[in-house]
């Protein structure tokens, strides 16, 4: 039977197309070196604290780095929990008792841990935030029963 000139175009086509290019490994093992670097590098013992333009935290000497732990940051404007904002600062400087949404807040994430487990906490502050809402913040803190508590500062060069 005779065959059409496509018939044959067709067929000499697919003929072509049974050779398999062979997959090159020493360039696939190359990709994946690098990635293995990069997640080595870029992988570090502490936690990544949330960063805020709005906060100029104040300088000491330390060589602790925290611990991972919910994070309170005290901006010159507002009272942030986890990123979300619990409270404004004017609000809070007017109050007596102070800070109720911000223990209220405490006590929610208190709640999703486990009974029983030290609770760990980060106060990201201001260095123009004044002392006596530090001191108000580290009370509701603590009768949340967040039980160790850290302050993050920028960390300054030592002089030997």
């Amino acid at each position: 039977m005779k065959m059409s000139r496509r018939a044959r175009r067709m067929a000499r086509h697919h003929r072509k197309q049974k050779h398999v290019t062979a997959l090159n490994l020493v360039s696939l093992m190359d990709i994946f070196t690098i990635l293995v670097f990069f997640l080595l590098v870029s992988s570090s013992p502490a936690p990544n604290l949330p960063s805020s333009r709005a906060i100029h935290l104040p300088e000491a000497a330390t060589t602790e780095l925290p611990g991972i732990a919910p994070v309170i940051m005290i901006t010159p404007d507002s009272i942030l929990l986890q990123g979300r904002k619990v409270m404004a600062i004017p609000e809070t400087l007017d109050e007596q008792g102070g800070l109720l949404p911000l223990y209220e807040a405490l006590s929610v994430l208190r709640g999703k841990a486990a009974n029983g487990e030290r609770q760990n906490i980060t106060i990201m502050g201001d260095a123009k935030v004044p002392y006596e809402l530090l001191k108000r913040v580290f009370t509701r803190c603590s009768q949340a029963h967040f039980t160790k508590i850290a302050l993050v500062v920028s960390s300054k060069q030592r002089r030997s």
